[in-house]
């Protein structure tokens, strides 16, 4: 009987747990297989969360996730940072829901063949292997999430394509690598969220491994439809399957706290701001 159970197992097939032979089992196994399921939701899911989370600053949910019995989790390590800030209107702030996207180092020849004119080996490197497949997903509220090649001097984000996301719906961007063109991103008021600040483009440099897959962002596990929030303390990931419970706490935390400061904005007689209002 022992043998008989030892030439079969259990694997996590599209959404649910087979019986499979060994052999079989190998065969699956060999040709790469995701053992984290990845969930859809619908526009109308994420809008109603996003409601909850309009207001709540990165300290906010932080407390919210220790209440919630997850003290640590989702925080991104605070090398990732705000590639700009506006301490007037805050527009560096933004809450969202992660699509996720991974690139990878490219083994593939840095430079064109001989002969082969560059802006055309260009053009065909992004399109046949360092795509931006992912903007499909991309709808209002949408956070894009980067797992990038974070040890390359890479600007896959540039003032160009992260215009277009932010058109596309896209409220901001994280990655854990880097991006350029800063000083246009800056200007034209996306936020973003990086790592360090790159130069070279994507082609001869990364590819793309996958969209909508879990990805690891500064230590963080990110997995589509999770809440990302993000703001001068740095990013904070929550998991979608305690994101009301997190965001129940981190609004009341939220209220004390404005509560307590207007106080004393008053006691000094300082002019009400909209961080106490």
């Amino acid at each position: 009987m022992k043998k008989l159970i030892a030439l079969f197992c259990f694997l996590f097939v599209s959404g649910s747990y087979v019986l499979l032979s060994q052999a079989a089992n190998k065969e699956i196994l060999a040709k790469g297989v995701n053992f984290i399921e990845t969930r859809t939701y619908s526009a109308q899911e994420d809008a109603r969360i996003l409601e909850m989370y309009k207001n709540l600053r990165v300290a906010d949910v932080s407390d919210g996730l220790d209440m919630a019995g997850l003290p640590g989790t989702g925080l991104v390590n605070t090398e990732i940072h705000a590639c700009w800030t506006d301490l007037k209107d805050f527009k560096h702030v933004f809450r969202g829901i992660a699509v996720t996207v991974r690139y990878v180092p490219t083994q593939r020849p840095a430079l064109p063949a001989p002969g082969e004119d560059f802006s055309k080996w260009e053009s065909n490197f992004y399109n046949a292997f360092s795509s931006e497949a992912f903007t499909p997903l991309i709808r209002p509220g949408t956070a894009i999430v980067i797992d990038d090649v974070e040890d390359r001097d890479i600007g896959s984000i540039g003032s160009n394509n992260i215009l277009n996301w932010y058109r596309m719906g896209a409220v901001g961007v994280v990655t854990d690598a880097g991006a350029r063109d800063t000083d246009e991103v800056g200007l034209e008021g996306v936020p973003l969220y990086l790592r360090n600040k790159g130069r070279g483009i994507r082609p001869g440099r990364n590819e793309i491994e996958s969209v909508n897959r879990p990805v690891s962002i500064g230590g963080v596990l990110v997995c589509p439809g999770d809440i990302v929030v993000a703001d001068g303390d740095g990013v904070v990931i929550v998991p979608r399957a305690v994101a009301e419970q997190v965001a129940k706490y981190a609004s009341e935390i939220l209220t004390k706290d404005k509560a307590g400061r207007k106080s004393l904005y008053e006691n000094l007689g300082r002019p009400l701001d909209k961080t106490v209002k």
